[in-house]
C-alpha cells in the first residue's frame, strides 16, 4: 500500500476533486483513479459512492480515513523527528494558542525565537481552552499557550505570567473618570463577554461571583477585540486585558475610546501557561522553544 495512494485518497476524502488530487500526486486522473480501486480491493470495501460529480466516503471509507490519518500523521512526526536528530536547528514547531494571546504573546515568543533559530518553522492554531487540550490529546500540536491550568493527567502545564484584567469601560461611562473601582459597582449593567468554552469566559464569571453576583449577558463574541468594539459603541462593560496601545499606562491614558479601571475588591488577573503531554518527548525544536518562552516571561516579570 503506497503512502502517496493514501495521501489521495484522503485529499479526495476531505474534498478535493481527482482531478486536483492527481496533479498533487504528479499523476494523470486516470491512473490516480486505478490506484484508489486498486487501495478498494486491498481493502475489500468501496471507499467511495459518487453523489452527482462528487465522490463521498461510504460508512467503510470513513472508518477506514481515521486509521489513514493515523499512519500518515505518524509517518510525517517520525520523518520530522529524524530531521531534527540530524540538524536540530531546523525543524517544525506546532502551537496552538487562545485567540486573546494571538495579538501580542505568542508574536513576540515566536520572533524572538527565530531571530536566534531561523530556519525554524511554526504551525499555529487557535482555539479555545477545550479546543486547545484537544490539540494535545490529538497530537495536531506539539505545545499549547493558554490560560489556565487544563488540569488533565496526561497535560503538563507551566506557568509563563499572570496577564492583568482590567474593567472596560465606554468613555463616557458614569465611571470613566475614576482609575479604580470595585467590580461591584457594575453588577447592575450588562456585560460584554466571550462565548462560552473561552477561558477569559469563566474567569469573568468567577470574579464577578467573587463580588457577590452574576454577570447580566449582554453580547457574546468570539475575539477580545470584537468586545473592545462593544464596548467603546456604549453596549456595556467588560472583564479583558488592555489593548496593546494602552498595555503600558491603561488607566491614564484619556485619548482611548474605553477606559481601563482596576479592580479594588478582586484579584482581576489570569495566568497564562506552556503545556505538552507529559508521557511526549518533545522534538529538539519544541523543547528549544517552551526555553525561550519559560525565559522571555520571566525577564518581562523580573522588570
Amino acid at each position: 500500500m503506497d503512502l502517496e495512494v493514501l495521501r489521495s485518497f484522503r485529499a479526495v476524502a476531505e474534498g478535493v476533486t481527482v482531478t486536483e488530487a492527481a496533479a498533487d500526486a504528479h499523476l494523470t486522473q486516470p491512473a490516480l483513479s486505478r490506484a484508489l480501486r486498486r487501495l478498494e480491493g486491498e481493502v475489500g470495501a468501496e471507499l467511495f459512492q459518487r453523489v452527482g460529480r462528487v465522490l463521498r466516503l461510504t460508512p467503510a471509507g470513513r472508518v477506514f480515513k481515521e486509521y489513514v490519518d493515523t499512519v500518515l500523521d505518524g509517518y510525517d512526526r517520525g520523518r520530522r523527528a529524524v530531521a531534527e536528530v540530524v540538524d536540530p536547528d531546523t525543524g517544525v514547531v506546532s502551537l496552538a494558542f487562545l485567540h486573546t494571546l494571538g495579538t501580542w504573546l505568542v508574536p513576540r515568543l515566536v520572533t524572538e525565537f527565530r531571530q536566534r533559530f531561523a530556519a525554524v518553522r511554526f504551525e499555529l492554531h487557535q482555539a479555545d481552552e477545550n479546543g486547545l487540550t484537544q490539540h494535545l490529546l490529538d497530537a495536531t500540536a506539539d505545545l499549547i499557550i493558554t490560560g489556565k491550568d487544563p488540569g488533565h493527567p496526561l497535560i503538563t502545564w507551566r506557568r509563563l505570567l499572570v496577564e492583568p484584567l482590567w474593567l472596560a469601560v465606554p468613555a463616557r461611562h458614569r465611571l470613566a473618570q475614576r482609575r479604580r473601582v470595585r467590580l461591584a459597582e457594575v453588577a447592575a449593567e450588562q456585560f460584554i463577554v466571550l462565548k462560552p468554552g473561552y477561558g477569559l469566559r469563566s474567569v469573568t464569571e468567577s470574579l464577578c461571583r467573587q463580588a457577590g453576583f452574576a454577570p447580566l449577558v449582554g453580547f457574546e463574541g468570539e475575539e477580545v477585540e470584537t468586545l473592545r468594539g462593544l464596548v467603546a459603541a456604549g453596549l456595556g462593560v467588560s472583564l479583558i486585558p488592555a489593548a496593546p496601545d494602552a498595555a503600558a499606562a491603561p488607566e491614564t491614558n484619556p485619548d482611548l475610546p474605553i477606559r481601563y479601571l482596576s479592580l479594588t475588591d478582586v484579584r482581576a488577573a489570569r495566568d497564562i501557561g506552556i503545556a505538552c503531554l507529559s508521557s511526549r518527548t518533545l522534538p529538539p525544536a519544541a523543547r528549544r522553544f517552551v526555553d525561550h518562552a519559560l525565559r522571555a516571561t520571566a525577564a518581562v516579570k523580573e522588570k
